[in-house]
């Protein structure tokens, strides 16, 4: 399958793409071989739930005859999103417990994030705020919006603000930039982070137009969701450009999905082309237990080997931290592998990657 057979170039425009999206059954079937698996996953996402909607441009990057595609396999339902599993969450962040006011989650004191939209380019079936993504309200109501901008005005504490959702970037841009620079006016916000998948599955939308109309309103920080080397692609490339070159530094968050990459040779792949575009590795996040999602997730000591399979083995550029955000709401925990061997005072031994034991000492008269 390729972008001309849904009748679209390569280049046409963002709006095209989502106009042109995927969201039925019917039209899933007639550009991908459908298992029996997916064809009542795909009816149930229909009828109920989370919803089906996939660009063009990421249904291209499909394999059409192949279920276990890491692509596919990101988008495409599967009936086992209606397995409950132990520890499986409504709200695995605890979203709902930590609500300001209506749109307005704060887990930190010193950030906040603003859910600004429930709709997205594409709907992944791992998506942790998946009993409110794709309800069909669209934006932030502006009462809502009002009441949220105000909360964080309240609360000198709050540094840095993340515009969420859904994803913000499929907001019109007169829309976006009119939130962004109502976030920018609150003098005690330092930082401002766009939360997008779209340089992965929509890459169309990231112009000229947007970078120019958001640039004023810098420090803007793009932090997006790169998870398989497929979706290193021309036109994902050119959109990662565009951000960069235009001073928006971008940062990549990857989750750690069964099947799709739970593979150090694919995750390095991954992680070096990102590292060739100028964008950051941040973190692996192992996923969370977003009810129905249990046949994606993998077990903490599957990304725990595969931190230890890639240390050494790519640079500190390419090598993003390990996390977990805990159920709940409280907070991410950075994991990795033990290179501690023992410990003694004023000595500590470590394992290198390599597999050697060194000591290291601290300094004559120091205390732990």
């Amino acid at each position: 399958m390729t972008r001309f057979a849904l009748g679209l170039h390569r280049d046409d425009g963002w709006r095209e793409q989502l106009r042109h999206a995927v969201r039925s059954v019917d039209e899933l079937e007639q550009h991908l071989e459908l298992t029996l698996e997916e064809l009542a996953g795909a009816r149930r996402a229909e009828a109920a739930g989370l919803p089906l909607q996939i660009t063009p441009h990421y249904l291209a990057l499909c394999d059409a005859r192949d279920p276990s595609c890491p692509i596919r396999r990101q988008v495409v339902p599967r009936i086992e999103e209606e397995q409950e599993a132990p520890g499986d969450m409504v709200d695995p962040l605890g979203e709902v417990a930590h609500e300001v006011v209506p749109g307005l989650v704060q887990r930190y004191p010193d950030r906040a994030l603003v859910v600004s939209t429930d709709h997205c380019a594409i709907y992944c079936r791992f998506c942790t705020r998946s009993r409110v993504v794709g309800g069909g309200d669209g934006p932030l109501r502006p009462a809502a919006l009002d009441a949220a901008l105000a909360a964080i005005a309240e609360r000198p504490s709050i540094r840095d603000v993340i515009l969420s959702g859904g994803d913000p970037l499929t907001l019109s841009t007169e829309r976006l930039v009119a939130l962004v620079a109502r976030v920018r006016a609150i003098p005690h916000v330092e930082v401002i982070r766009l939360a997008t998948r779209v340089p992965v599955c929509l890459p169309q939308r990231i112009d000229r137009e947007l970078v120019d109309a958001l640039r004023p309103h810098h420090p803007i920080w793009v932090m997006t969701h790169f998870n398989h080397p497929k979706e290193l692609t021309p036109e994902s490339a050119r959109a990662c450009a565009t951000l960069v070159d235009a001073g928006f530094p971008v940062m990549n968050q990857s989750v750690l999905l069964a099947g799709v990459n739970d593979a150090a040779a694919t995750l390095e792949a991954l992680f070096r082309g990102l590292v060739r575009w100028r964008v950051r590795p941040y973190y692996l996040l192992m996923m969370d237990p977003a009810r129905g999602t249990s046949h994606l997730r993998t077990p903490l000591q599957r990304g725990l080997d595969l931190m230890q399979q890639l240390q050494g083995r790519v640079s500190g550029l390419a090598l993003p931290k390990l996390i977990v955000d805990t159920p709940g709401g409280m907070g991410k925990v950075p994991v990795g592998p033990d290179y501690v061997v023992a410990r003694a005072p004023g000595r500590t031994t470590f394992r290198t990657h390599r597999g050697v034991e060194v000591d290291y000492l601290d300094p004559p008269g120091s205390s732990d």
